[in-house]
């Protein structure tokens, strides 16, 4: 692939990579909050389906990526775990955007380096400088300053959202854990593989028990907006892409352009959710956010430098 081909092409990724991430949240909030459809385990549930299907079929039948196969059931087991965890985390978050804007939302979201930090110490007791630590200490600050600047601030979706980012830190911590055996390890396109049917499995249940008129409801809705079934659908492949772009531009890219451009990525998706559902902001909540997102960029800074 010559130079400005490759460009090209990894340009593409990344734009999919930004379009499917900030879509799944601008579409979640929109079906969650805008169109009162408060059923977010079976909005998650719909998500692991899409992922469920178009992992096999990515997989599978395409070989976009070689096959791995669980070798075993403490591997299963493991891989079950994560899945718990990681459904916990989507749940969660999608519970939070109900009353929560995006804005505030990606705000607590950016926290994820310093409750993994927290959990990597507790966890497997392992220590970063002084200095790297140092540099969380503004991403924390930040967001209690922006939750006192945030008009629309909810105690019930604050605390599902800072849920959401712990249970995100904590799957990646586990995973590193469960998954360090050379001959146990998946790319993140195969263990979605397995990760999402167990998703699926366990959250049927849940939606029986917990939102059992969700179906009643999905109609109602679907006859005063006639595009609630299309936007379901494509909120849905998007989760899927989401992923599977995040698996392409770390293959085509490094860890480090990852990084940077995840906090790209956060702010955008705040100036659009603002600029399309026009909730209020305040200086305060901005600095707050702002002094966030440069906490997390010195953190993974001085981590790569440390390095």
């Amino acid at each position: 692939m010559s130079t400005k081909k490759e460009l090209i092409f990894i340009g593409t990724l990344i734009i999919i990579w930004y379009s499917s991430n900030i879509g799944v949240l601008l579409l979640n909030k929109l079906l969650l909050s805008n169109y009162g459809f408060g059923f977010p385990i079976f909005l998650t549930m719909c998500h692991m389906s899409a992922c469920a299907l178009l992992s096999y079929i990515s997989i599978v039948v395409l070989k976009v990526v070689p096959l791995q196969r669980v070798k075993s059931r403490s591997q299963f087991l493991k891989i079950a775990t994560l899945s718990i965890v990681f459904c916990g985390s989507v749940v969660g978050g999608n519970v939070s955007l109900r009353y929560l804007p995006v804005s505030f939302n990606q705000a607590v979201g950016a926290t994820t380096p310093f409750f993994t930090a927290l959990f990597a110490y507790l966890i497997t007791f392992k220590r970063e400088a002084w200095v790297t630590y140092a540099c969380l200490v503004p991403v924390v600050g930040g967001v209690i300053i922006a939750s006192g600047g945030e008009p629309s601030f909810h105690l019930f979706g604050f605390i599902m959202c800072i849920s959401a980012t712990a249970a995100r830190a904590f799957k990646s911590v586990l995973q590193g854990i469960l998954l360090s055996n050379e001959g146990e390890k998946l790319n993140s396109m195969n263990l979605m593989l397995y990760m999402a049917p167990i998703a699926v499995v366990a959250l049927i249940p849940a939606v029986l028990i917990m939102e059992p008129t969700v179906l009643e409801v999905f109609v109602s809705l679907g006859n005063q907006h006639k595009f609630m079934l299309i936007t379901l659908i494509l909120n849905s492949l998007m989760a899927y892409g989401a992923n599977l772009s995040n698996f392409l531009v770390t293959k085509y890219t490094s860890a480090l352009t990852l990084q940077v451009l995840g906090n790209a990525k956060g702010a955008v998706a705040v100036v659009i959710s603002i600029l399309i559902f026009q909730n209020p902001v305040t200086v305060i909540g901005i600095g707050g956010y702002t002094m966030t997102v440069l906490g997390v960029v010195a953190y993974g800074e001085t981590k790569r430098r440390l390095k």
